[in-house]
Formats: C-alpha cells, sequence, structure tokens
C-alpha cells in the first residue's frame, strides 16, 4: 500500500520533490511559515553569523536561573538638548514692568517709553472715545460734567507742566475770590461797606467760570493741538486778566474786591476793625500773587509761542478753516441772510401810499 497516494482522488503527482518521506518529515516538524512576530532581533548572534530566532516554539528567557539574556534597553547618549531659542525684544516691544518688580533705571526708563507711547497713540486715535470729566461732580448729582480734561493724555510731555500751573493759577484765583466774599462779609458786619460783599458775590458767579472758558481752555487746546488761534485768544483775553486783577489789588474802595486801599481804610482803634484790617490784607496779598502769577505765565507762554511756528497768519487760517466752515456757523449765517433777504422782500412788495 506503500505505492499508493494519500489521496486517490487527487490528480496524480509526477515528479513531486515533496514526495519523498524524508522531505515530509522535516516539513511536518518546522513551522511552514514564520511570521514577522516571531522575529526578534535583539536575538544573540550564533558563531556562524546566523540569528536565533524566538517565537512561539522558543521564547526568550527573561529571568530565572541560568538566564543569560537581558531585555534590550536604550542607552542614554550624552548629547544635550538644545538650549531654547531667544528672541531679541526691541526697544518699540518693550512692556511695562508688573508690580513688585525691583525698581532699575532701565525699568524705569521701558515704563517712560511705553507711557509715552501708549499717550500718543490715544492722543492720535481719531475713534478713542472720550468721556466728559471736567468739572468733577458726582454721578447722582443733576449736573453732568461739560469737558474732557486730562493733561496727562492731551498734552505733550514737553508742555504738561506749564499747563499745570495754568490750571493751579486759574484755582489760585478762584481761592482768592472766595476769600473775597469773606472779607466783604465781614466788612458788612462791621457796617462799613455793604456794596462790597454784593460786588464779591457777583465776581464769584461771574469771573470764575468765564475765566475758565476764556483764557485757559484757549491754553490748553492751543498746546493740545499747536493751535495759533487758540494762542492768539489766550494772550488777548490773559492780558486783560492780569489788568484786572492789578486793579483788584489795588482795592478801589466801593469797587468790590478788598485790595490794598479797602484794607487801610478797614483800620481803626478797636480790636474788631484791627483784625477785619489784617484779613483784607492778606486778601490784597492773594491779589497780588495772582497778579504776579498772571505776569510769569503770560510771559513764559508768549517765550513758547515764540519758539514755534505759530504766526497771526497761521492763526487767521485756522479761524477760516475751523470757524467760518463750521457747519453750524454756516446754518446760523445762512439763516440771518435768509430772514434779511424776506424782510427785504416784504418791504419792497408793501404798496406805498
Amino acid at each position: 500500500m506503500s505505492g499508493f497516494e494519500e489521496n486517490p482522488f487527487g490528480e496524480p503527482a509526477l515528479n513531486d520533490p515533496f514526495a519523498d518521506p524524508a522531505i515530509r518529515r522535516a516539513a511536518t516538524s518546522t513551522p511552514a511559515s514564520r511570521g514577522i512576530e516571531d522575529y526578534n532581533p535583539f536575538a544573540e548572534q550564533g558563531s556562524q553569523g546566523t540569528a536565533q530566532v524566538r517565537g512561539a516554539a522558543n521564547p526568550p528567557i527573561y529571568g530565572g536561573v541560568g538566564a543569560t539574556q537581558q531585555p534590550a534597553t536604550l542607552q542614554p547618549t550624552n548629547q544635550e538638548p538644545p538650549p531654547p531659542p531667544i528672541y531679541a525684544r526691541s526697544a518699540q516691544q518693550t512692556v511695562p514692568p508688573t508690580v513688585g518688580s525691583t525698581p532699575s533705571s532701565s525699568i524705569d526708563r521701558q515704563e517712560e517709553e511705553w507711557k509715552a507711547r501708549r499717550d500718543e497713540e490715544m492722543r492720535n486715535t481719531p475713534y478713542y472715545a472720550r468721556r466728559n470729566n471736567w468739572p468733577p461732580l458726582p454721578e447722582k448729582c443733576c449736573f453732568q460734567p461739560c469737558f474732557y480734561q486730562d493733561i496727562d493724555v492731551d498734552i505733550p510731555a514737553d508742555f504738561q507742566k506749564i499747563v499745570r500751573q495754568l490750571y493751579y493759577l486759574w484755582m489760585f484765583h478762584g481761592c482768592v475770590m472766595v476769600m473775597n466774599v469773606v472779607g466783604g462779609f465781614a466788612l458788612m458786619l462791621h457796617g462799613k461797606d455793604f456794596s462790597t460783599f454784593g460786588f464779591a458775590i457777583l465776581y464769584l458767579i461771574l469771573f470764575t467760570p468765564f475765566s475758565f472758558l476764556c483764557w485757559f481752555r484757549p491754553a490748553y487746546k492751543a498746546f493740545r493741538s499747536d493751535s495759533s488761534f487758540n494762542f492768539m485768544v489766550f494772550f488777548f483775553v490773559f492780558f486783560f486778566q492780569l489788568i484786572v486783577t492789578v486793579i483788584q489789588t489795588i482795592g478801589i474802595p466801593g469797587s468790590g474786591t478788598c485790595g490794598i486801599i479797602t484794607a487801610i481804610a478797614a483800620f481803626g482803634s478797636s480790636a474788631g476793625d484791627i483784625i477785619v484790617g489784617i484779613l483784607l490784607l492778606l486778601i490784597a496779598l492773594g491779589y497780588g500773587i495772582a497778579a504776579a502769577g498772571d505776569l510769569l505765565l503770560l510771559s513764559k507762554i508768549h517765550r513758547i509761542y515764540r519758539s514755534t511756528d505759530a504766526s497771526v497768519t497761521k492763526a487767521q487760517q485756522e479761524f477760516a478753516t475751523t470757524f467760518l466752515r463750521n457747519e453750524h456757523v454756516q446754518n446760523a449765517a445762512s439763516n440771518v441772510a435768509a430772514n434779511a433777504v424776506i424782510a427785504q422782500m416784504s418791504n419792497t412788495n408793501q404798496p406805498r401810499y
């Protein structure tokens, strides 16, 4: 029966090399194919240079008695990781130091540059929303602030000091006006002068807001936008402010101010008259300091004005461009002209008798 094939229903095998019994035994004892999963790249090499294959039939040995093979490990290299990249920061990209940082000259300089750049950007931004903040009134008050005023934002750094001094001078004028009311009230109590107290209240109500509108605001806008027209308005009004302050310092009787002449006339023999006279002398001294401050700031601002390219011609051009071309001014002028034409036509159409 050995001569017959194992499969009598199959095709006859002619010259089949696998028909040899020795080849069949070798095929059945060795796996037909070895997959990738049976390949062990960490197996030790044989003496003839052939690798010992580890698989399901010959698993690797990781421990135990007589173990000669160890699991594969990656040896650390001596190469150090590269340092993180350093990005250079220019002077234009400096940021202000954080709170609590150590103060130094470089940090202070960077903070000043950052503030200056921020203020310049805020001044040059046309869509920067500005909420009125002057006069500083509480939110629950029936009146609201009328102007926006921020010297650190609006005024260039070179002129912030002079504008702030001018603002303090206006506040000093207001304080002297209040003291003038007190002096007029003291004169009224002693029965020497009743008109001074009334005029003092009138001057306080009129001069304090009008001085802010007529000479401080023009100076503020002149330094803010380098406006020759506003400089001209400031010089014109502030010169009269200086003359009025000098007259108030003199204190002409009946003029409503407690000046030098009024203070000397208030002195008397009684102790009350001496106290009133000293009070009026202090008020006259306040008027004198205010007049000296007016003269000093007028000369300083005029010197700054002469050092710039401002001129009368430039002021006229600004007046023509900003005032005459203003929409409200043009509408008012057109309304006045239309009313004049209508009145003239009505007069010509009336019948004559």
